[in-house]
């Protein structure tokens, strides 16, 4: 059984442009190691919108070094990069994006929400790259609700998405490079679950409503437990009906440099990052 390390209960949000009111629920700057390969989780919402004349969101912005994954709860996300991509994500999708060598991207409300208005729930996670793809080609993976298979908890007391990863003979559709488990699912009050997780492998569980117990630890909405590398049992067990976001995988042992939306290895890659992106080798978005 993995040990409790860490519970964490989710901070006031901040704005990130005005669109997206988001908690920081983990980073590497504050936890290291102990979350690797992920690096930072943001929760936006939820939160009610107005139907409003222009979309609310965040311009165009710059990443390199690592991968960022947005889940949809409520609300529509629009998309644009630099590589030519673009689409809209509603409930239940996921948006899986590598920066890789550089990428800008710009992230909104799509325009159909943007006149509607209504209720807005997101997460954004992003997942380190190891060294040697730290600068391939930047990519992007749509995955449609209907992409995602799930796995019946027992007693039908609930259901587990796997997005990433391999479990009970199910492979998420995700691709990722380097091993993981990224899940996230609903429990019905008394809802009990063991999950065999690799020994080595860091282990994260976030309740985004209702109350569970993480391996006896009891976590209500907006909290966040981490878990031990150590061990290899992760138990759930419903108090409430709950909908939660479960994140494991092997970690990354590399040195790790951040700065801002660049994540590398050493001082100087970050240095050049910033000069490549100010330099205009990052491409640019083409609107119309």
């Amino acid at each position: 059984m993995k040990n409790v390390l860490n519970v964490f209960t989710a901070p006031h949000p901040h704005w990130v442009g005005d669109g997206f009111p988001a908690k920081t629920l983990f980073s590497y700057q504050d936890h290291g190691k102990s979350v690797s390969p992920f690096l930072l989780l943001d929760y936006a919402g939820p939160m009610q919108f107005s139907a409003a004349d222009h979309k609310r969101g965040v311009g165009v912005h710059p990443h390199r070094g690592f991968e960022t994954v947005t889940l949809v709860y409520e609300g529509e996300v629009a998309h644009k990069d630099s590589t030519g991509q673009h689409g809209t994500i509603g409930p239940g999708d996921v948006q899986w994006m590598t920066a890789g060598s550089g990428i800008l991207h710009e992230e909104f409300h799509s325009e159909a929400f943007t006149r509607t208005g209504g209720m807005l729930e997101i997460m954004q996670l992003w997942v380190n790259l190891p060294q040697d793809d730290k600068m391939t080609s930047p990519g992007y993976q749509t995955i449609t609700a209907g992409q995602i298979p799930y796995l019946e908890v027992p007693d039908q007391s609930g259901t587990l998405r796997l997005i990433a990863g391999e479990l009970a003979g199910l492979t998420g559709p995700a691709r990722t490079h380097t091993p993981m488990l990224v899940m996230d699912g609903i429990l019905k009050a008394s809802a009990r679950y063991q999950l065999s997780i690799e020994e080595g492998w860091s282990a994260i569980v976030v309740v985004r409503k209702g109350e569970v117990k993480v391996n006896g630890q009891p976590l209500t909405a907006g909290q966040t437990v981490i878990l031990s590398q150590v061990g290899v049992g992760l138990e759930l067990e419903a108090t409430q009906n709950s909908e939660l976001l479960i994140l494991s995988g092997e970690p990354i042992d590399e040195p790790l440099v951040g700065y801002g939306p660049f994540v590398m290895n050493t001082e100087a890659e970050i240095k050049q990052a910033m000069t490549d992106f100010q330099t205009g080798k990052f491409g640019a978005l083409k609107h119309g």
